[in-house]
């Protein structure tokens, strides 16, 4: 668990500090709570989401009933030493109504992996390994990079002609992965390709 190592205003706060709670894969907002410094020390021990419950008058680990424990990632602390921003690995729906989310949205999304994996790629071209695939492809230059885009794109095109989901889904798994990589071969962001499109986007 990443913490920010920055000192807490309870005083300003009267005891209780606002965590609001999000996904860390999905960044999908989860809850909001309250911790006291007792809290956010078993949250910090423990690796998982304790709060201090105004109704129950006591710590409060969400999930010590229904199993459903907030496994945290990370910790952000606001520019006013007055709110935490917690990244968790939710277990299981968070809402006690059994939504995924205390604001009856839903939680499924995965597309923000994309910025994970993006991470990973840069990390395999500034630091390669030999064990590398994606360093590999580095390696060859960007001829052999954009010639796996052209493979990849023409196997995905062949695949749509039949109706095998899983073959398809893991073509077009393997060339959104080969774009990704020749966009950071070229040196460019996925964010400069969604500055086109929302340009493009009439709304």
């Amino acid at each position: 668990m990443k913490m920010e190592n920055i000192r807490l205003d309870f005083e300003k706060t009267e005891g209780l500090i606002p965590a609001i709670v999000q996904d860390a894969e999905s960044k999908q907002v989860l809850m909001l709570g309250y911790m006291n410094e007792e809290a956010l020390e078993k949250t910090k021990s423990t690796g998982r989401v304790t709060f201090f419950s105004r109704s129950k008058g006591r710590l409060w680990t969400k999930g010590e009933t229904s199993g459903n424990f907030l496994n945290v990632k990370k910790v952000l602390v606001d520019c006013d030493r007055d709110t935490l921003l917690v990244y968790v690995d939710p277990v299981g729906p968070v809402c006690h109504t059994g939504a995924d989310t205390c604001f009856a949205e839903e939680n499924s999304s995965k597309t923000f992996f994309i910025d994970t994996l993006r991470k990973t790629i840069k990390d395999r071209k500034n630091n390669p390994s030999d064990s590398s695939y994606t360093a590999s492809l580095f390696a060859k230059g960007i001829n052999k990079v954009a010639q796996k885009v052209g493979e990849e794109a023409v196997e995905i095109v062949i695949e749509s002609k039949d109706d095998n989901k899983e073959l398809f889904l893991g073509e077009a798994a393997d060339l959104l992965f080969h774009y990704l990589v020749l966009l950071e071969a070229k040196g460019y962001e996925l964010d400069e390709v969604m500055e086109v499109l929302m340009s493009r986007h009439k709304g």
